[in-house]
């Protein structure tokens, strides 16, 4: 994946000069998290930490980035100690965060980057990014297999995708949401998870006959063939395709009505001794289709869903946000919040605890400050993943994450889960940081 200290927006370098030429080295903390949620959506799934920490680990300014700035007329005025400073510019701080897969929800601190101000100030443009495009997708994923049922759901979006970078990503993102994997080859190559593939229509249209296409697949691919059947007549593809040989994989329907092909598929393959053979849907599907499909009990194994979750189509968009709640000065902590109406923010470094009752059910999250401590009915959900710039756990597997991603989704309400669902978790804010918000407030106002 791209790696540059410059994905990130140009402010962030002209604040990391202001602060160098005014010898601010404050050591500041900054929080990552959402105020509501999109519409259709009652919980999130974090995604994208591990990128994060790949970022944070190996930032560095290269000589022709440096030059870059030193050219380029806005930081006309700054001195040469500035450059000369990130040449050897590096991440010491510390990072506290939600693993990967954990269910959150508004208003709860998921990241939270304590470090020097100039470090911490340069996080925010890729934190956020990365952040925000795969939680977004991951919670999208488990919506869409949530409706799947006992089906299983397959990543197809990189055509459609936002980009290469952001096709690989949301594949590696759905399968933490749920997917069984995707059909993105990088996002196989580069994480480990399962990638899939059948065949294209031109694949068939290539070859002057539709079984002569078939054929020839088989050849090549014979114990993984699943051959695409719409490119001329559905019904008369899957004839075909069970003459192929009784060792196919399966059928991949791309058009028409995806219950009634799937029941004629279903009972071609059953009737030629094929009872093993999977059939495969896909075609502009989102968890509605999905939907609308398992309550008819369509026969089908394997849903491919592809442009409308590599880009979350009906919500494109998580506005995660990072703001700074806290500066120690002269080994004094001063603690930060906005006062502005619908976008006020609470002070000070903060923990998030969750609490479930017997049944290992979530009863409701408490975001305190972070001097509070529940933990003799709560667990407590973020780990310090950072400490003095060095990552302090390896990065769990990709399987793991996405157990963990499942584990958590088993704790929420049936009511919070799939399509039109309702937001039933309530998040508390501790009633110390309530007081600490209108302290700061009231020392804000006699100002």
């Amino acid at each position: 994946m791209i790696n540059s200290v410059f994905l990130t927006d140009l402010y962030q370098l002209t604040m990391m000069a202001g602060y160098f030429q005014n010898k601010m080295d404050e050591i500041a903390t900054f929080e990552v998290f959402t105020r509501k949620y999109p519409p259709n959506r009652c919980y999130f799934i974090a995604a994208g930490l591990e990128q994060i920490l790949d970022y944070v680990q190996n930032i560095k300014f290269t000589d022709d980035e440096i030059e870059y700035l030193r050219k380029n007329k806005i930081f006309s005025h700054i001195k040469d100690d500035f450059f000369e400073y990130l040449k050897n510019f590096k991440f010491t701080g510390d990072i506290w965060a939600m693993p990967e897969g954990t269910v959150f929800f508004p208003n709860e601190p998921v990241i939270r980057v304590t470090a020097p101000i100039i470090q911490a100030q340069l996080l925010e443009t890729y934190i956020l990014s990365v952040f925000n495009f795969q939680s977004m997708i991951a919670t999208k994923a488990s919506i869409v297999t949530y409706e799947a049922q006992d089906r299983k759901v397959i990543e197809f979006g990189s055509r459609r995708a936002h980009g290469p970078e952001a096709a690989a990503l949301a594949g590696r993102a759905a399968y933490i949401g749920g997917c069984i994997g995707t059909s993105n080859a990088y996002a196989g190559y580069k994480f480990g998870i399962p990638a899939y593939g059948t065949i294209a229509h031109s694949w068939v249209l290539a070859f002057d006959k539709e079984r002569e296409s078939f054929e020839k697949y088989f050849q090549a691919f014979p114990e993984s063939t699943i051959l695409l059947v719409d490119t001329y007549d559905t019904v008369e593809g899957v004839k075909k395709a069970v003459k192929i040989s009784p060792k196919i994989r399966g059928v991949r329907l791309d058009s028409g009505d995806l219950y009634e092909l799937s029941v004629e598929s279903r009972k071609i393959l059953d009737d030629a001794g094929l009872k093993d053979a999977i059939i495969i849907a896909s075609g502009d599907l989102d968890e509605y289709k999905v939907k609308k499909l398992i309550d008819k009990d369509a026969p089908i194994d394997v849903f491919g869903v592809g442009t409308t979750l590599a880009t979350s189509s009906d919500a494109p968009f998580f506005n995660g946000i990072y703001k700074l709640v806290e500066i120690e000065k002269d080994n004094k902590l001063i603690q930060k919040a906005k006062f502005s109406e619908n976008k006020a923010t609470y002070p000070g470094k903060k923990l998030v605890w969750r609490f479930l009752d017997e049944n290992n059910k979530l009863i409701n999250d408490i975001v305190a400050d972070i001097e509070e401590d529940y933990s003799d009915n709560a667990t407590q959900l973020l780990v310090h993943t950072v400490k003095d710039g060095k990552q302090l756990t390896p990065n769990p597997s990709m399987t793991k994450i996405q157990e963990y991603c499942l584990s958590n989704l088993t704790q929420l309400d049936k009511k919070s889960l799939g399509v039109n669902c309702n937001p039933v978790t309530k998040v508390e804010i501790s009633q110390k940081l309530k007081d600490k918000f209108n302290q700061v407030l009231k020392e804000h106002q006699s100002e």
